[in-house]
């Protein structure tokens, strides 16, 4: 489908989940409104009330802007950017993000800006390009997806979301808790380029996102500029090894533990090794839900035409710095 290359002039239909993210939802509507103002902008706020109407709303929003040559907004969480963003796929419409979430990773490895009048300056100044986007059974990831031990964890993360609140603390907690309440490893039939193998894994994440692969230390960073996905599974290990690896990804240093089977792929299927398997709980972008097995990853054919600044993200640029530093020095 082509690609409705929307000018600076373009009206702005700009969906965004109250539940989501910071708690500056009252501020977002007015400061939009504000910034389109004073750009001579038109735009059209769609709020979420309830997480359950945030596809029918994505859904709209590509319509309405379809019909007017605008552009779909998605302001929230990479949970929010991804359902708008699935809606958005091959419609032909731009893409704008306005980050509100806790990590953002879709928005920095962009260059997007997490405050908000940066990031408005970015929508209502800057081009629409192609960015590449990764399918798990044409259900849409733009950071990460995966099952087993990381997708446990984010379930863990929101419970403890609800209690305690938002925050990079709080879902770091949640991440230990889980690590140490234990975990069992999966037996699972992977093929990629039509070589099947049998492996036994805590997890599989296949990651989309090139500054989270380089800030873990991860090479497969420059796969995914290269058009692939970045495949990363554990071999079995106990919990102290697991808090290891933990701090190994913190310091950037993943890529040296023996523990960790890393590759690119273009296509990667899984397939439970389980009699009678036929769902698994898995997750896209943070959010969890059951999928049919047997489980296809792979990059979608189709590219969101995202506004964001030309170049290289400085936040990777940093990442790419440090990570050639601490290569020298081993």
């Amino acid at each position: 489908m082509s690609v409705l290359l929307a000018p600076r002039s373009a009206p702005l239909f700009v969906v965004f989940n109250r539940a989501s993210g910071r708690g500056d939802r009252d501020e977002l509507g007015p400061a939009v409104e504000a910034a389109c103002r004073a750009a001579g902008r038109v735009c059209e706020l769609m709020p979420v009330e309830e997480p359950g109407c945030l596809v029918e709303t994505a859904r709209e929003a590509v319509r309405r802007a379809r019909e007017a040559g605008g552009v779909v907004v998605a302001a929230g969480g990479d949970g929010t950017i991804n359902c708008v963003a699935q809606a958005v796929l091959g419609s032909g419409c731009a893409f704008g993000v306005l980050p509100r979430g806790t990590f953002n990773y879709f928005a920095r490895t962009h260059g997007i800006p997490a405050e908000l009048d940066a990031a408005l300056r970015v929508l209502l100044e800057e081009r629409a390009v192609p960015v590449q986007v990764g399918l798990l059974n044409d259900r849409v990831f733009l950071v990460n997806a995966s099952l087993g031990l990381y997708s446990q964890s984010l379930e863990d993360r929101e419970v403890w979301k609800r209690q305690f609140g938002r925050s990079r603390a709080i879902a770091i907690g949640a991440v230990l808790a889980t690590i140490l309440r234990g975990h069992r490893s999966l037996g699972l039939t992977i093929e990629s380029q039509g070589a099947p193998r049998k492996v036994r894994t805590p997890t599989v994440f296949v990651g989309n996102n090139a500054l989270q692969m380089e800030q873990v230390g991860l090479p497969e960073a420059q796969a995914i500029d290269q058009g692939a996905l970045a495949g990363v599974m554990l071999k079995p290990v106990g919990r102290w090894g697991l808090l290891k690896l933990l701090v190994r990804g913190a310091m950037g240093r993943l890529a040296e533990a023996d523990q960790i089977v890393n590759f690119a792929f273009r296509r990667l299927t899984v397939r439970d090794r389980r009699i009678g398997a036929r769902r698994v709980k898995v997750a896209t972008d943070g959010e969890v839900l059951w999928m049919r097995l047997p489980l296809h990853f792979e990059v979608s054919p189709h590219r969101l035409m995202l506004i964001r600044p030309p170049g290289l993200a400085e936040e990777r640029r940093q990442a790419q710095a440090n990570l050639a530093e601490a290569e020298s020095g081993r």
